[in-house]
């Protein structure tokens, strides 16, 4: 994923930084020329992907700690899917978000594997996207391998917003014991 991850900075830093223009000749010339605000917000998006990260591994890990530090006050934890799923919808804020969506989350979903295959940002907004599997603890049942779509805005190194997208057909037939 590092790997993935380096190679899509050092490509994206070189497709901004050429600038292809036309020469006296008429012939294309590229030139490696970086604006500052190219560099900022390369600078920006790697930060962004790092913060995203971490908080990632962290709710991997169940490293409460750290993901209560990147947490920026005002988050949104904003879920798509069947509203007939006690978590689905916008959770605003960190202390409702801690206190109610997690605890929430938690009794009725048990992640059993979740990958991430890519990963890109631009600026404050990183993008992932992979594969999981859940078990829905209401039903017992296990979900298909499903695809998931993961937006991520960072603000002053923390989180601020989480917008999950998943195959919410396949977690609800779960949920439901379908």
């Amino acid at each position: 994923m590092k790997q993935l991850i380096g190679v899509l900075f050092i490509t994206l830093a070189f497709m901004s930084g050429c600038d292809t223009t036309k020469g006296e000749s008429g012939s294309t010339e590229a030139s490696m020329v970086t604006s500052a605000a190219d560099m900022a917000n390369e600078a920006a998006s790697e930060e962004t992907l790092k913060v995203a990260m971490a908080f990632m591994d962290a709710m991997g890990k169940g490293d409460m700690e750290t993901m209560v530090g990147l947490m920026h006050d005002d988050m949104v934890w904003h879920n798509e899917g069947d509203k007939r799923m006690p978590w689905i919808g916008p959770w605003n804020g960190k202390k409702v978000i801690l206190e109610q969506f997690m605890p929430l989350f938690g009794e009725n979903f048990k992640t059993i594997k979740w990958e991430a295959e890519d990963a890109l940002a631009d600026g404050n907004t990183a993008a992932f996207f992979g594969r999981m599997v859940g078990l829905l603890t209401t039903s017992g049942q296990e979900t298909k391998e499903f695809t998931y779509a993961l937006r991520v805005k960072v603000e002053d190194g923390k989180v601020l917003l989480w917008n999950w997208f998943e195959d919410s057909y396949e977690v609800s037939k779960a949920y439901h014991g379908e």
